[in-house]
């Protein structure tokens, strides 16, 4: 998931500690502790429950449900809530959304241990998701306003890096946790870092001071709302359960007709609206919108069918298809933080050119998976080319997209980036929906197919950097101005 925004001396200023030195190091190390912390509770939900969905589909054998809904049921609400939390937080202060939404997944999670039926596995699912769409946008957005320059960079990389390294390694932990103790077990791993994120977010993270608070764009979010919970419904209507059914099209249409009525409205509202879409005026920011979308679409075809292949297919434990994607979290962790600073020097087109170029290369090695016989000839290549590529795009994607707006829209523009992101995972999902429900060489098809989806849509990203970014897009382009009314 990814966002951002630049920020301007003045609004750093006013966000940076009092103290100073030392003090103010391990401050904004605490901020940054405090974000990490935040945001892992999303990217870590977001895989370790694709480890869990055959061990949970035997738990509720007689579910009229398809199994699809854990995972889309998380994804439906944040996709949908995304932009409002981002807004609301730009209104109503970061630290209080960024403490609301970690309660509330919390809670959610203690529910989702607990549940007694699928149903309200999906309910706590659900609330999950709700949580996640407020305390994404807005740890970002408290990132970006707290550090500046190539400290900036440096501080997303290690975000970035951290998100992605907990994403990839809840599988394995997942896995373990399954084998060990049961599917439950993975909810209740949220608990401590959720405490450890509430402790460090109420004691160190502060609003910035509140100059003129604009009232919320009801009708932008209501539109928004709905637009984008049609849109996700519809696609989350899977084949094997409904076909491209009457009423999956009819979700998908009246969404973007919503969103085609939200855009007009918020064209009007200018600088008042939830979203401005003059910040669209940025060839920088529209070019950096569609790698987003495309790229982490990709990304999530392969976090929810590998896991499910190597289970199904390969006879793989929980443990042994988590620990499978391991090289990913390792290359990322330790090469993003240094892709972070490379883009503050050289600028985002040629990291975000390469990088989704050789996620395309190691979707077309993943093809091979099926009919591997060894792990090691099979799969790890394909995995350290996927990772190789996301560890070079992850961080130059997010540090160019926090310096391509204005501070006062931060938390809406990181919002709008995160809900790219997680609607190119929800429509990975979808799609994925018949691979799921497929066996033995059915699977082994559907897999290869998906697998070539993946390149050719990471390909896509990779040319729409090279296409719509300058040479020298670096992480101080200097940001679309939002005249205020």
């Amino acid at each position: 998931m990814t966002t951002a925004l630049s920020f301007c001396d003045r609004s750093i200023a006013q966000s940076a500690p009092t103290a100073s030195g030392g003090a103010a190091v391990v401050h904004q190390r605490l901020i940054l502790a405090t974000t990490v912390l935040a945001s892992s509770l999303a990217f870590v939900d977001s895989s370790i429950v694709n480890v869990g969905l055959p061990a949970i589909a035997r738990s509720f054998p007689d579910h009229g449900v398809s199994v699809s809904w854990i995972v889309s049921g998380y994804l439906l609400p944040l996709s949908a809530l995304l932009l409002l939390g981002g807004a609301a937080g730009d209104r109503f202060g970061h630290r209080r959304l960024l403490l609301g939404g970690v309660g509330l997944f919390l809670v959610a999670s203690l529910l989702c241990a607990m549940a007694p039926t699928l149903e309200w596995l999906l309910c706590g699912r659900v609330l999950q998701g709700v949580g996640a769409a407020m305390l994404m946008p807005t740890s970002l957005a408290i990132l970006g306003v707290s550090f500046s320059g190539k400290a900036r960079g440096r501080a997303i990389g290690i975000w970035a890096a951290a998100g992605a390294a907990a994403g990839a390694i809840g599988p394995l932990a997942g896995g373990w946790l399954i084998d060990a103790v049961g599917w439950r077990s993975m909810f209740v791993v949220n608990l401590p870092i959720a405490l450890g994120a509430l402790y460090l977010g109420a004691r160190y993270v502060e609003d910035l001071p509140p100059k003129r608070v604009q009232p919320l764009d009801n009708i932008g979010a209501l539109l928004a709302t709905v637009g984008l919970a049609a849109m996700t419904w519809g696609l989350t209507l899977d084949s094997a359960a409904h076909g491209w059914s009457a009423l999956a099209v009819a979700g998908s249409l009246i969404g973007a007709i919503v969103m085609a009525i939200f855009v007009a409205v918020e064209r009007k509202r200018k600088a008042a609206a939830m979203v401005p879409v003059l910040l669209f005026a940025s060839r920088e920011f529209t070019g950096l919108s569609l790698v987003t979308f495309l790229l982490y679409g990709a990304h999530g075809i392969l976090l929810v069918l590998l896991p499910y292949l190597l289970i199904d297919l390969k006879q793989y434990s929980a443990t042994q298809a988590g620990a499978a994607l391991l090289p990913m979290p390792f290359v990322i962790a330790l090469t993003a933080p240094t892709m972070g600073r490379l883009a503050a020097n050289i600028g985002a087109r040629l990291p975000l050119t390469i990088g989704p170029t050789v996620v395309a290369a190691g979707f077309l090695l993943a093809m091979g998976i099926p009919s591997g016989t060894s792990y090691w000839m099979a799969i790890l290549p394909s995995m350290l080319l996927l990772s190789l590529g996301m560890a070079g795009a992850v961080a130059p994607l997010t540090t160019a997209v926090l310096a391509s707006v204005e501070p006062s829209h931060s938390g809406v523009a990181a919002g709008l980036n995160s809900a790219l992101a997680r609607t190119g995972g929800l429509l990975a999902t979808a799609l994925a929906s018949a691979v799921l429900v497929s066996h033995g060489a059915a699977l082994a098809g559907t897999f290869r197919w998906a697998m070539a989806l993946g390149a050719a849509t990471s390909a896509a990203a990779g040319a729409c950097a090279f296409i719509w970014l300058g040479k020298k897009t670096p992480v101080t382009t200097k940001p679309v101005r939002v005249t205020r009314v």
